[in-house]
Order: C-alpha cells, then sequence, then structure tokens
C-alpha cells in the first residue's frame, strides 16, 4: 500500500533545501526529467480512497538538495478526473517553491492552460519547452524567448528523450525559488480583471488567520469564482468563512450580470482563448500539422478503420508468432537450468514427499507459469503497445473509436485500456484512472475482464485452435466480441449518468525513441510482476496442496449438476475451471495433470477424454468466467470489494449461460 501524500512529501522535503513540482500533460516527458534526476529513487504515494498515484524523490543539482514531486499528468487543475484532483491537491499540500512545467511544442495551446492555472496559484512557474525538434522537423518552432516574454517565465526548450535542455530547465526553476521571484498573474481581460482584485481584496481585509493551503488573496479569489468545491469547504469550515464565501457569490454574480455567462465558465473560456493566443503569437505557421496528412488518414472512417484493422492484425501476429517462440526458449532455459536447482534444493531440504511436491508446484511450475506467459506474451505486448503510444497513432485510434464507444457508455479515451486488456487485464484496469467518473470506470474495467488476456488467448489457442482448428477459434472470438457490446450497451443504459465529454489532443506522428519506449515498457511490466507474481506463486502453492492431499476430488459431486449436467463437461474439467482462477495461464496444465491422474498417461492429448464440442465449451467458459486472482484484487484495489465481487459474479453467471447455449447450438447444428 502507497504511503499517503502528506507523509510522503514530508518525509522527501526532510533535509532538503527547496522544493519542485514538475508539472505537464500526460505523454509530454516530464518523467523523464523526473526519472535522471532522482535516478528511479522515489516513492510512490497517494491520497486515502484515491488510486491515482504521486512520485517524490530527492536529487542533488549542483550544491542545492531538492525535493521532487512529479504531478500526475492531467491537462488541468479542475478536480473533474481523479488524475486532475490529485494533480491539485499534491499542489496545495506540497507548497512548492517553484514548478517546472513540461509543456509540448507541437501543441501549445492545449498545454499552456495548465501552466495558467498553475501560474493563477502565485506559483513560480518555469518552462521546459519539450519536443521542439518534432516542432521544428514539421515546420512549425516555437519562438521561446517571444514566449518568455509574453507569459512573464523563463523557457527553455528540451528533448526530453535525448536530454537536451533539462538540466538547463532544472536550473532556471531552481533560481526562481532561490531568489523567490514574484511573476505576474495572468491577465483576463473586463470584468474578470477588476472582479479578481476587487474579491482579493475583501478576502485579505475579512480573514485575520492565514489563507489555506499558503495561498494568497488572488489566488484565492480565481479558485472561489471557478466554484472549487475543496476550496469552497475549506473556507466554510473557518470562522471567518462565511463573510468570505458571501463576497465571493456577489463578485460572481457582477461577473454574471456584466457578461451574461456565469464566472466558473467565463474563467475557464478565457483562460483557453489566452493560452490560443499566446500560442498563435509565437508558433511559426500556426495552421496544420507537416503530419497532418497522416492524422486525416488515420481519423477518417474510410481509411483509418482499414488501417486499424491492418496495425491490429499485424500486432497480434507478432504477439503470437514471437510469443511462441519465446515461451519455448523461456521454457527451456528453465527446465535446462532453473528447475533442475529448484528440485535439489527442495529435496536436499523436504525430500521426495508430498510436502516438497507442493511447494514445487509454486518455486517451479508457478514462476515459470507467470514468466512463460508474462515475457513471451505481455511484455511483447506492452513493447507493441508503447511503440503505438509513442508513434503518436493511439490518439487516432482513439478519435476513431469514440463513437463506439459511446454505444457502450464510455468515450474514446477508454479504448487504450481495452486495447491494453488484451495483454493483461491488471494493468489494463490501473488504466481506467484516466476516465473521470467512477461510472466510466466500473463500465471499462467490467469489459476489461471480459477481454481475453494473454493468458486466456493461450488457452484458445493451444486448446481450440490446435485440436478443433482455427475457425472454431475464430468463432470463439467472435462470441466473447459479442458478449462485450452486449454487456457495454447494457451497462451504458442501466447504470445512471452520463457520459462525459471527449478530448483528446492529437500528437503529431513520430518515429518513437527506443530508450524511451524500452524504459516505459519496463515500468508497465515491472508492475505486472510485483503484483502477479506473488500471487501466481501463493496460488500455485495452494492448487499443488489440494491437488497433492487429493482434497480436490472432493468438489467433483457438487459440480455435476452445473458441470456436467449444463455444460456437458466431465467433473474433471469443473475442477479445473474452479481452481483455474489461480492462474489462468495454466488452466490447459492443469486440466491435462488432472485428466492424467484420473484417466491415467495417454490422456495428455485433450481429445483423448474430451470431444470437439467439450474442448470448444471448456474454452468459452475459461475465457469469460471470473478473472484471475490478480486481476480481482486489482478490481478490489481501485474500484471497491462491492463492486469488485458483483463484476466477478457477473461473468460467472455470464459465462455458464453463454457456454452452455453455445454448446447446445454447435451440437444441434453438428457444426463440430
Amino acid at each position: 500500500m502507497p504511503p499517503s501524500c502528506h507523509g510522503a512529501i514530508a518525509q522527501v522535503r526532510r533535509g532538503t533545501d527547496l522544493t519542485v513540482a514538475l508539472a505537464g500533460n500526460p505523454n509530454v516527458g516530464k518523467s523523464s526529467l523526473f526519472n535522471q534526476l532522482t535516478g528511479l529513487e522515489a516513492i510512490t504515494a497517494n491520497y486515502p480512497g484515491k488510486t491515482v498515484e504521486v512520485n517524490v524523490g530527492q536529487a542533488k543539482v549542483d550544491d542545492t538538495r531538492v525535493a521532487l514531486i512529479d504531478l500526475p499528468g492531467t491537462y488541468s487543475l479542475g478536480g473533474v478526473s481523479e488524475d486532475q484532483w490529485v494533480a491539485r491537491r499534491a499542489v496545495l499540500d506540497g507548497q512548492p517553491d517553484a514548478v517546472l512545467g513540461v509543456v509540448d511544442a507541437t501543441n501549445l495551446a492545449r498545454n499552456l492552460y495548465l501552466m495558467l492555472q498553475i501560474m493563477d496559484l502565485g506559483l513560480p512557474v518555469a518552462l521546459a519547452l519539450n519536443l521542439v525538434d518534432e516542432a521544428e522537423r514539421h515546420g512549425r518552432p516555437v519562438d521561446a524567448p517571444r514566449l518568455a516574454s509574453l507569459l512573464g517565465v523563463p523557457v527553455v526548450p528540451t528533448v526530453a528523450t535525448k536530454g537536451r535542455g533539462l538540466a538547463e530547465a532544472m536550473a532556471a526553476a531552481l533560481a526562481l525559488a532561490r531568489e523567490r521571484i514574484r511573476q505576474a498573474p495572468p491577465t483576463y481581460g473586463a470584468p474578470l480583471d477588476s472582479a479578481i482584485a476587487n474579491l482579493a481584496r475583501e478576502i485579505e481585509e475579512a480573514t485575520t488567520d492565514a489563507l489555506p493551503y499558503g495561498l494568497g488573496g488572488r489566488a484565492l479569489a480565481v479558485l472561489l469564482l471557478e466554484e472549487d468545491a475543496d476550496i469552497m469547504a475549506e473556507i466554510r469550515s473557518r470562522p471567518d468563512g462565511a463573510a468570505v464565501v458571501e463576497a465571493a457569490e456577489r463578485a460572481a454574480d457582477r461577473v454574471s450580470q456584466a457578461t451574461g455567462e456565469r464566472a466558473s465558465i467565463l474563467v475557464a473560456r478565457r483562460r483557453h482563448a489566452l493560452a490560443a493566443r499566446i500560442a498563435s503569437q509565437v508558433v511559426a505557421r500556426p495552421g496544420s500539422l507537416g503530419a497532418n496528412r497522416f492524422l486525416q488518414i488515420t481519423t477518417s472512417l474510410s481509411t483509418g478503420v482499414p488501417i486499424l484493422v491492418v496495425v491490429l492484425g499485424l500486432t497480434f501476429a507478432f504477439l503470437f508468432s514471437a510469443g511462441q517462440v519465446l515461451s519455448e526458449l523461456v521454457a527451456g532455459v528453465w527446465h535446462a537450468t532453473a528447475s533442475p536447482l529448484l528440485h535439489s534444493a527442495v529435496g536436499l531440504v523436504l525430500g521426495e514427499g508430498a510436502v516438497a511436491r507442493t511447494l514445487l508446484w509454486g518455486v517451479d511450475g508457478g514462476i515459470l507459469a507467470a514468466l512463460s506467459v508474462g515475457i513471451p506474451y505481455v511484455l511483447t505486448f506492452y513493447f507493441l503497445l508503447a511503440l503505438l503510444e509513442d508513434s503518436g497513432y493511439l490518439s487516432s485510434v482513439a478519435f476513431l473509436g469514440d463513437q463506439v464507444m459511446r454505444k457502450l457508455g464510455l468515450h474514446g479515451r477508454a479504448i487504450i485500456p481495452l486495447v491494453a486488456g488484451a495483454g493483461c487485464n491488471v494493468p489494463a484496469i490501473i488504466g481506467t484512472r484516466v476516465l473521470s467518473t467512477m461510472r466510466e470506470r466500473t463500465i471499462a474495467s467490467t469489459l476489461i475482464v471480459l477481454i481475453p488476456c494473454s493468458a486466456r488467448t493461450a488457452v484458445i489457442l493451444g486448446a481450440v485452435s490446435l485440436f478443433v482448428g482455427w475457425q472454431a477459434a475464430l468463432g470463439l472470438f467472435g462470441i466473447v466480441a459479442a458478449v462485450i457490446v452486449v454487456a457495454g450497451v447494457a451497462l451504458g443504459r442501466l447504470m445512471p449518468g452520463e457520459t462525459g465529454s471527449f478530448v483528446v489532443e492529437m500528437f503529431p506522428f513520430r518515429w518513437p525513441h527506443l530508450a524511451t519506449t524500452a524504459k516505459k515498457t519496463w515500468g508497465r511490466f515491472k508492475e505486472f510482476l510485483f503484483v502477479a507474481l506473488p500471487i501466481v506463486v501463493v496460488g500455485s502453492i495452494a492448487l499443488g496442496a489440494l491437488y497433492e492431499t487429493g482434497a480436490m476430488w472432493l468438489l467433483a459431486a457438487p459440480l455435476s449438476p452445473v458441470v456436467e449436467g449444463w455444460l456437458g463437461l466431465p467433473a474433471v474439467a469443473g475442477l479445473t475451471l474452479i481452481f483455474a482462477v489461480l492462474r489462468k495461464e495454466l488452466a490447459l496444465q492443469l486440466l491435462v495433470a488432472l485428466a492424467i491422474a484420473r484417466y491415467g498417461q495417454g490422456s495428455d492429448n485433450l481429445l483423448s477424454f474430451l470431444t470437439r464440442q467439450q474442448i470448444f465449451v471448456y474454452a468459452l467458459v475459461n475465457t469469460l468466467y471470473i478473472p484471475c486472482v490478480a486481476t480481482i484484487s486489482v478490481l478490489g484495489k481501485e474500484l471497491g470489494w462491492k463492486r469488485a465481487t458483483a463484476i466477478s459474479v457477473s461473468t460467472v453467471a455470464v459465462a455458464l449461460v453463454v457456454a452452455g447455449v453455445a454448446g447446445r447450438i454447435v451440437g444441434a447444428l453438428g457444426w463440430l
């Protein structure tokens, strides 16, 4: 469990001279700066009840000891989604001496909004103008000195993937922090500027205590006009809060009467307009990017959909072909090196009895299972996904998928964690943090657990495709896809609430930087290993104990009505369906192992004790029903155990109904 953000920030600040917060939009490169400065020696922290995390760490820059707060990547501090709320609270609680904002030179107007919000908080800001090489390549160089003049802040051109300019940008932020430089706040024109100034004066006159979070009067005035819920609640709890809230309401009414527009909306609109106006004055030849032709091709339905089909086809073809080779390689190396050593060590300590065999289920079979699926399929998928992200193509995919996602109660931003679910459900569910509401996260997470991950896909390929035929495997994927669509439409209509608006930043197409892609891939894979590996090992030991003691067979009789009566499967298959929840990727191996124990040698060929129809039904149930233990654990952490239980139970019901009906239809038509 990550420590609380308050405690982590306080811990990192001990013994340091200055505190700097790193802020920026997602995928803009600020993590490269944080990792280089801290050497990955970071503490991950979060706020109670929140799943979006903040990284904090220490660095030494010249002779200065610096506490760094790496804010979640976000486009604003509006508090609409968790990442925005956490970023804003980390800024307010951390009270940094300066903020280093990392902005995308290829999409400056979209990036400046966040920086203007931070300036409105009264914090000193320096800008790292990142991706300047991409902007120049596409004929849209940014005039950094002019941008610095218009904003009134230091601006340093950078290329984060190559480390260019990062030291200079950090030095600029530290100079602001050391000298306590006060920068001029943004101006939004009449009547906002006068309303903010008058309200700030009233706040300072009405309050006797220090303002919350060390804010100045102007910063607090802006937040109150924006109707910030947290700040309003904080002010109301103070002895002099009623007078401040009344003053804010009067100021907001005056703005509304003068403009015919709600004050909170006017602040946001004027800030967007200011960001766009500044960008138009500093970007050469404003207009379409040089890569706009590719954006048009990949976002048009007539050309984008065929391209998407080809990209997905090539991605999964490479995943499965390369995955098979890597899986055999990992298994071969393990059996030749680690497995004999483990067997010798366990035998030396525990002998050859049931206890030793039980332990080997975990330390030998369990670790091998995690590696033989994790490295070939999960790691490979993450690398391919990182390549697509860094190339800018996934923004086109999100744009294309928006209309489809809306039918499922989501928007285009959800398509990225859904695609990631095909690699592993665990990080995909974690990825739903980018969605704004719990409703959207619940719908997306439910659909993710229905998407065949690499382990379940291995079951489909290793059972249906191998023993029944590729046509049956394709049909099984089709059934699962239909279930996902029906579930999404049903949840979108049944769950109260509306789908939020969708704004996607269209990143320009560029060649991925291999080192950056590799770091991103390893970061995701490491998280997968830390979450999944311990559960797989412990679950394997528990599974081995049940098998070695014979307790597993006691469950066969109670399962008979469902497994044999409804699904038409032998009881031995039902046992594997129960215990494979611990290790989905070993469902087939467990089925074969239990079949050999019950039917004798020669049952390693599934067709020796299962019909083609039974193999099809078995794989369909295994694909749809309750996700693996690691996924259930992450569901509980991200959505709460009530929702996690509901999702898990519902998948069991869906799997049993769909598989039973499909088996009867296939049998009646004689397809298999």
